[in-house]
């Protein structure tokens, strides 16, 4: 049993048993068993140590290395985010400087927006009564501050389309004037001849007008001539399709066309 147990037992300690006194043996082998068993103890521990050590460095090597790819892979996508907002920043400022420079034309247009508003606001008493009536939904909407910028422009376009339409067209229709004395309305021929020039008809009455732009506005003026009557009944005709093209005198005012300023 002894000769078995010596073969188990480290040198060192078995150098230390033949120093030891012969009556000492029990105890001293006891002593050895205890500190071999010891010592086995923590051999299986070292081993036991080395080994998940091993382990764990190559799982800590295995995470090491993914973690240096992805810190790569976030370096990356850093230096391509960080070139893209240099490149967004730039491109919002010069967003913001075109977004100035619209800003700036749009008040600008406005502004002129508004000042042929007024313009056409005034010349609206110099415009043909027919055209003037026909426009009045367009002219309250511009009298008011309340339009946008493209509400003004659409109106200030269809009045100014409107007028160039009328001043290149000659119209004839029944309308109801107040050319009389006593301010009451009677049903007449009138023909237009664009923006300058209108003639007012009474066949009943014999008389006729001459409509034209003056300094207070759309004015008739009677005109005296008798055989104007006639003249502007044969027109009316040619108009109509009632009678042959043929060149007819008529008087006529040389009162600048209310359009006409609108261009200066």
């Amino acid at each position: 049993m002894k000769v078995s147990l010596l073969r188990h037992i480290h040198p060192y300690w078995l150098a230390l048993l033949v120093t030891l006194p012969l009556g000492a043996e029990t105890a001293t082998l006891e002593t050895v068993q205890k500190s071999a068993g010891e010592w086995l103890k923590v051999r299986a521990e070292t081993a036991r140590l080395d080994t998940e050590w091993t382990t764990q460095r190559e799982l800590l090597d295995s995470m090491a290395h993914g973690l240096a790819e992805r810190a790569q892979t976030i370096e990356a996508r850093r230096d391509y985010l960080r070139s893209k907002g240099a490149k967004d920043r730039e491109d919002i400022a010069s967003l913001e400087a075109s977004n100035k420079t619209t800003s700036a034309g749009l008040q600008s247009l406005d502004e002129q927006l508004k000042a042929m508003s007024v313009r056409l606001l005034q010349l609206r008493p110099s415009l043909p009564p027919r055209l003037s009536t026909a426009l009045e939904l367009a002219y309250k909407s511009l009298a008011t501050p309340e339009p946008t910028l493209g509400e003004r422009m659409q109106l200030t376009m269809m009045v100014l389309n409107r007028c160039m339409q009328f001043n290149r067209s000659i119209i004839c229709e029944d309308e109801l004037l107040k050319l009389t004395s006593d301010g009451s309305a009677r049903q007449l021929e009138v023909i237009y001849w664009g923006l300058s020039q209108g003639y007012a008809l009474d066949r009943a009455g014999g008389k006729v007008w001459l409509g034209s732009p003056g300094a207070s506005g759309w004015q008739w003026e009677p005109v005296p001539d008798p055989s104007a009557l006639g003249r502007v009944a044969r027109l009316i005709s040619i108009y109509h399709g009632k009678e042959e093209p043929a060149f007819v005198e008529l008087p006529a005012s040389l009162r600048q066309p209310a359009v006409a300023s609108l261009k200066k």
